[in-house]
């Protein structure tokens, strides 16, 4: 019995280690690159998965479309017995007919089958199906596109967010360290107590923009989050938080040709062009005459054992002579249609041409203030510098520090902007000449 005990003791042991670095490995923040944010949103996000299934659906309608000009064919088998009532047929009794009639047995076991030989109707619905395709998968690109955008944009912002957290403790480790000195110097009787206060406040004040911070990043983190669609439960680590202060250069074709050629948008709409033509033509040709063969084989007799092989063969041409306007509006419909895809197609152009126009004048603009703030950032640290000299020297009061601390806070702000400025343009210009995935997810 006691060594059952120490087994049992030694198995719960086992199970509660185990179970213990699985919640561990649960609950372990997920560290993300861009990259791997992206990938993980082309297949996690629901709105990517809803493109996905229309365009399965878009394909399932291609093949009902096709299958309407393939031969049909089916398998009929069927035996009835009928009795008739020929009071109740006529509504009332003949002399020397007998009430009733039968019953009589009838079997039929065949086939039957039919094939279209003529019907441009089909072809244009056919084709028409084609173009649905290939609208369903740009605009399934569409979605992707923006996903791709939004997750790059949130992404952008927790780093710059994680860099404001970053400069929010630096400031708070420099006020901490003035504070520092202030005291020191007035206790040595070089400073007086104002200054050591000053710099008290300052550093409060540090301390209430790093709180600030800190909350303005995770909430950052939870909007990735969403957009990733991951377990709320679960935290995000950032892997590229070095990279934010990088600014590669824009790879693509920055033109309007470009754009027009490229955007999924663009592409979906000419492809609903193509379509509404399609419907207009099909609506026009089906004034012509249709051709097709239909008939069957069967066994077909009185009873199973009297059946004989029976078969009929025909062709059929139709040709429609009155359908009460209804070909003329189809046509007027699908003329009304294409002059409207037309009219969204112009809008269309302009607003891209407007996109890629602002994002090329706003990537310039954020790549020069990099440059600006980046000289301010090394002038305002020298400043800090300067003045911590001035004062530890006892030449000036600790005025001029709390001054050069809140220009260094001005300069890093202006920094991180500016990056965050600069990356989020280059993003912006990427989707605007249709280019978010192979920049960013290939």
């Amino acid at each position: 019995m006691r060594s059952r005990r120490l087994i049992v003791s030694f198995l719960i042991q086992v199970m509660l280690i185990i179970s213990g670095g699985l919640l561990a490995q649960d609950s372990a923040p997920l560290r993300l690159s861009l990259r791997d944010a992206i990938t993980l949103a082309l297949k996690e996000n629901p709105q990517v998965q809803i493109a996905n299934l229309n365009v399965a659906q878009s394909a399932q309608d291609h093949a009902i479309a096709r299958s309407a000009l393939l031969p049909q064919a089916g398998l009929e088998v069927y035996e009835n017995v009928q009795r008739f009532n020929l009071h109740a047929l006529f509504g009332s009794p003949f002399a020397g007919l007998p009430q009733h009639v039968g019953p009589f047995e009838n079997f039929r076991a065949g086939t039957g089958f039919s094939i279209p030989i003529f019907d441009l109707t089909l072809w244009r619905r056919l084709q028409a199906a084609h173009h649905g395709v290939r609208a369903a998968e740009a605009q399934g690109s569409a979605v992707r596109e923006q996903i791709i955008l939004l997750v790059v944009s949130q992404y952008l912002g927790s780093l710059r967010a994680a860099a404001s957290v970053k400069a929010a403790q630096s400031r708070v480790d420099l006020a901490q360290a003035l504070y520092d000195q202030a005291a020191d110097l007035q206790k040595h009787g070089v400073s007086t107590g104002i200054d050591t206060l000053r710099a008290n406040v300052q550093l409060q004040n540090e301390k209430q923009g790093l709180i600030v911070a800190q909350t303005q990043l995770k909430t950052s983190l939870y909007g990735l989050s969403r957009l990733l669609n991951l377990d709320p439960q679960r935290s995000i680590e950032l892997a590229d938080e070095q990279r934010f202060f990088e600014t590669p250069e824009f790879e693509g074709a920055e033109s309007l040709e470009q754009a027009f050629r490229t955007r999924p948008e663009m592409l979906a709409l000419m492809r609903r062009e193509e379509i509404a033509r399609l419907q207009k033509k099909a609506a026009s040709e089906s004034r012509l005459p249709k051709l097709g063969v239909n008939g069957g084989w069967a066994y077909l007799g009185l009873s199973l054992g009297t059946s004989i092989p029976t078969y009929l063969y025909q062709a059929t041409v139709d040709v429609p002579l009155f359908t009460g306007g209804r070909i003329r509006a189809e046509t007027t419909r699908a003329d009304l249609e294409i002059k409207k895809l037309e009219q969204e197609r112009e809008d269309l152009r302009n607003q891209i041409g407007l996109e890629v126009k602002t994002a090329i004048a706003q990537l310039e603009s954020a790549r020069n203030e990099v440059n600006v703030a980046n000289l301010g950032v090394k002038l305002a640290n020298e400043e800090v510098s300067q003045a911590r000299d001035r004062f530890q020297a006892g030449v000036a009061n600790n005025i001029e520090v709390i001054q050069a601390q809140d220009a260094l806070a001005r300069a890093n702000d202006n920094q991180i902007v500016a990056l965050y400025r600069y990356n989020q343009s280059r993003a912006d210009l990427a989707h605007a000449i249709g280019q978010m995935e192979a920049l960013y997810a290939k």
